[in-house]
């Protein structure tokens, strides 16, 4: 997450439960909006390389799966919570830092 300012919070997932590849993707969604609205943020820009996860979320692409149906609520939801709220998706090399977080948070010891 960055703020208008240039501050940035990353943080790293790890799921204990086996995932489809979009899961976590709408999983970092809802984790970086929890995090913006305790925070007290009104404005929000999310970013995915994603391409599904963002039309899922634009509508542009109809949510099918059972599972994804209760992610797209849950983001739409939090999504509402904001006065102005977007969506956009960029190239993965644009990414290049959140899939780093990614493999780091895969690859951590689970003792740790």
């Amino acid at each position: 997450m960055e703020g208008p300012t240039g501050l940035t919070i990353e943080q790293s997932l790890r799921f204990d439960f086996k995932t489809t590849s979009n899961w976590p993707k709408h999983e970092a969604i809802i984790a970086g909006l929890n995090l913006a609205k305790e925070m007290g943020a009104e404005e929000v820009q999310c970013r995915s390389d994603s391409k599904l996860t963002v039309g899922h979320l634009t509508e542009e692409f109809q949510v099918k799966d059972h599972m994804m149906i209760q992610y797209y609520h849950k983001v739409v939801n939090l999504l509402s919570a904001f006065k102005i709220a977007k969506v956009e998706h960029i190239r993965r090399e644009q990414n290049a830092r959140a899939d780093l977080l990614s493999k780091l948070a895969s690859t951590k010891n689970e003792n740790h």
